[in-house]
């Protein structure tokens, strides 16, 4: 009898150890948020909606992978938020616009880039296990640290004497939110008298030192994003969802593959007079060869190139002598006229009546022809990955 009783009781605990590691991913609400947050490095959340096709296809993979990253690792957890049941949470706090969204919160900070990768348990888990990876590499000295920084890539080097340090522990953090932007490197040694940071723009660049307070999380954030996200980025057919749902226009340098060094002459220029801008535009560099279409859509083709364009994600607008590059005010007056709503204008009526017409400018009153429309907005998040918001499936 007692031998029965001991096999019901093991059965029992089996049987709740079996309902522990097959349960769906737990919910997410703004009253328990600071508690899942707490000791992980990553939390995944799943933003759904019941009427969504496909939530609904997600939503066993998800529960699955929420599943198996509980069983492996107490440093991640999933959870999800139903915003239909909690719309104010997803609308207010995290701006969803489209479901499902998976949002990414790093070291309890919440990181701009989402979770775009293929809807599999293999993928999901791989991708937690991979950004749990401690982003700091530990070097013996300043040299080691300086043969691991290959080509562009950015690197943030810390000098400390402890790794219990507060000033560690803050760039420790911190390299988790931005380890996608820069690579980091630590030097541990009992002869470093005051903890230093330093930062390297790429292989062979002059270092960039640091000059505030290490122990201030906020300062040490502020100055390495301000250097580890580039104010010109690269858009390539895998991060164009990425960059266009930011909802900003592009202003474009389209550039010949062979021909790379004009990338830096448009950085600098966008550096030296638009940075005032950088709120309002996105400045990014693309490959003319590979956005050929969208090169052809303003008349140019690579015998073209360089050729600079803004795209308001309504209609593309393109710079008119890529030379007057280098003329002081004219970059930022062609931003400013893409805002006031000029470029759209005059591109119907030619030259506002205040500048000296130009024949060939001149537009019949009759013309209703429309500047090239956008290309790069067919980029956004598409209707066969996603359901937006204004509920096109009710």
């Amino acid at each position: 009898m007692a031998v029965v009783s001991h096999s019901l009781g093991l059965i029992f605990i089996l049987f709740l150890e079996f309902l522990a590691c097959n349960g769906d991913a737990e919910f997410l609400s703004r009253s328990n948020m600071e508690q899942f947050k707490a000791g992980k490095k990553l939390m995944l959340i799943n933003f759904y909606a019941d009427w969504c096709r496909y939530s609904a296809a997600l939503k066993p993979v998800y529960d699955k992978a929420a599943d198996q990253v509980a069983a492996e690792t107490n440093e991640a957890v999933l959870v999800k938020v139903d915003c239909e049941r909690d719309r104010i949470f997803c609308m207010q706090d995290f701006r969803i616009t489209k479901y499902p969204t998976i949002k990414i919160i790093r070291n309890g900070e919440l990181i701009r880039k989402e979770y775009r990768g293929q809807r599999t348990v293999e993928a999901l888990v791989s991708f937690v296990k991979k950004q749990i990876e401690s982003p700091v590499h530990f070097v013996s000295n300043y040299a080691a640290a300086l043969e691991k920084v290959e080509g562009n890539t950015k690197a943030a080097i810390g000098f400390f004497a402890t790794n219990e340090s507060i000033e560690y522990q803050n760039f420790n953090k911190i390299a988790f939110s931005l380890k996608d932007e820069c690579r980091f490197f630590a030097i541990i040694s009992s002869d470093t008298s005051a903890p230093q940071l330093t930062f390297r723009e790429q292989s062979g660049s002059t270092d960039q030192q640091f000059n505030g307070d290490m122990t201030s999380h906020q300062a040490v954030q502020s100055w390495l994003s301000e250097h580890c996200i580039p104010l010109v980025r690269e858009i390539t057919f895998q991060n164009g969802e990425e960059l266009t749902e930011e909802g900003l226009p592009f202003f474009i340098l389209f550039y010949h593959p062979d021909n790379p060094d004009i990338k830096a002459v448009f950085k600098r220029r966008v550096e030296e007079e638009l940075l005032r801008h950088k709120g309002s535009v996105n400045f990014v560099t693309a490959d003319g060869i590979k956005f050929a279409h969208p090169l052809s859509h303003l008349g140019k083709s690579k015998k073209d190139l360089p050729v600079l364009a803004i795209d308001s994600f309504r209609h593309m607008y393109i710079f008119p002598n890529f030379n007057d590059i280098h003329v002081p005010g004219a970059l930022n007056q062609f931003v400013e006229d893409l805002h006031s709503g000029k470029l759209h204008r005059e591109f119907h009526h030619g030259p506002d009546p205040r500048q000296p017409p130009k024949e060939e400018q001149k537009r019949d009153s009759g013309d209703t022809q429309q500047p090239p429309e956008s290309t790069f907005k067919k980029l956004k998040p598409a209707n066969s990955r996603y359901s937006f918001v204004d509920h096109d499936e009710l």
